[in-house]
């Protein structure tokens, strides 16, 4: 049994932990390797990572824009439903800044909707508006880079759907597969004559924007409301930076831990399950914890 804060001294956020945890299925071994990743990913994309700074003039042209749009409530499964729309300008926007932008979207939206870590989100892209400038930004290493975020970000990638893809998004579309895992790939669509309203067509009309056959606000609302939460969470988004740690430290720390044996005596792990039942019992509601959630933490 590895020991996450021995390794993982700097990631001390409970609710963070937690979600490592949940999308792991509290499996000790997958959540090591996937903190790892996750965390060695932030060491080699600062530029997508760093300075996630709302109030930047390149970031509010993309906020204004509304390219990532959480809803304001979940599908009838409990997940987080996020609207990817494609409609920047590539000659004049970065990939980083689109990514960010992303970012910021996703941390602001669990954070009003912790239960996003046990159901997990979706991810509807339309790609209507994708042009050969576009398709130029997605060479090997973003898309590589893109496909690493999804599957170690600290929260389960449900479903992934583009829609009204042309023609030359083809070649893109199958080296972007090519990175995933098998289990990602079954949950990769791309569509090239479906519509925003067909792909959306299970979602409940009373949590969609009225453009996507909904019946909760425009696009124009739903970009000012995520725009004013996301201005309104600087601090903790800029407060991220701290969470970048050299390749050289993670090696170090997993070399130091293959050389420790777990004899139950020290207190790791049972100092992480005693704040985590703490912090559950402290705010339930909050955490929106799983029934056999502290069941789990009690057998770690």
């Amino acid at each position: 049994t590895f020991h996450l804060k021995r390794i993982f001294n700097l990631y001390t956020d409970d609710f963070l932990i937690l979600r490592f945890l949940r999308v792991c299925k509290f499996d000790l071994e997958k959540t090591k390797i996937r903190i790892r990743n996750h965390y060695e990913q932030r060491s080699d994309l600062p530029e997508w990572y760093m300075n996630k700074d709302p109030f930047l003039p390149e970031l509010q042209e993309l906020l204004d824009m509304g390219l990532y749009l959480p809803l304001r409530n979940p599908d009838d499964q409990g997940r987080l439903v996020i609207i990817l729309r494609l409609i920047y300008n590539p000659r004049k926007h970065q990939v980083a800044d689109i990514a960010k932008v992303g970012m910021m979207a996703l941390e602001t939206a669990i954070k009003y909707y912790p239960a996003a870590s046990i159901h997990g989100y979706t991810l509807f892209i339309d790609l209507a508006n994708v042009s050969k400038g576009h398709i130029a930004q997605y060479g090997p290493s973003m898309l590589t880079n893109s496909v690493r975020l999804w599957q170690n970000y600290p929260m389960r990638i449900e479903l992934i759907n583009m829609f009204n893809a042309p023609s030359i998004f083809e070649l893109t579309a199958k080296i972007l597969k090519s990175f995933m895992t098998e289990k990602l790939k079954k949950r990769f669509n791309v569509h090239s004559n479906n519509t925003v309203h067909n792909c959306l067509k299970d979602i409940p009309a009373n949590i969609l924007p009225v453009e996507c056959g909904g019946t909760d606000g425009t696009i124009q609302e739903l970009t000012e409301y995520w725009k004013k939460l996301i201005e309104e969470n600087r601090d903790s988004l800029l407060n991220e930076d701290d969470k970048i740690v050299s390749k050289h430290y993670m090696q170090n720390r997993l070399k130091e831990e293959a050389n420790i044996e777990y004899d139950g005596t020290d207190g790791t792990i049972q100092e992480l399950t005693g704040r985590w039942k703490k912090l559950i019992e402290d705010d339930h509601d909050s955490l929106v914890v799983e029934e056999n959630d502290e069941e789990i933490i009690t057998k770690l």
